[in-house]
């Protein structure tokens, strides 16, 4: 996992490659949750993507993130066969729609999702 967070923190999105199924993994695991493989390798991505689904927080559990509420969490659909989770930042709540086509931007080492 400190692959994942040393490329974040250079502004790169990568996700974890499967070696014996092929299929690709996001959040980063020790093992694959298809096949149950354990050979991971990390690969760039595009950083492009689609909102799968989302939901507005309007409260906060979490104290990083209490008084910045609303905020847009998503499923973002990436063109190399994984789904990325993050916040949709740089729009207003109102205004995510599934199927938005988002570009990667980080913040503070973590990637979030802008609109392209």
């Amino acid at each position: 996992m400190d692959t994942y967070w040393a490329a974040c923190a250079r502004g790169e999105l990568v996700i974890q490659r499967c070696t014996s199924c092929e299929r690709r993994v996001h959040l980063p695991a020790p093992a694959c949750p298809w096949c149950g493989g354990d050979d991971l390798v990390f690969e760039p991505v595009s950083g492009d993507g689609v909102v799968h689904t989302f939901t507005v927080v309007h409260r906060s559990f979490v104290p990083e993130f209490r008084g910045r509420e609303p905020y847009v969490l998503a499923w973002v659909d990436l063109p190399e066969g994984a789904r990325a989770f993050g916040r949709v930042v740089e729009c207003p709540p109102e205004r995510v729609r599934i199927g938005m086509p988002v570009r990667v931007t980080f913040s503070d080492e973590l990637p979030q999702w802008r609109p392209r």
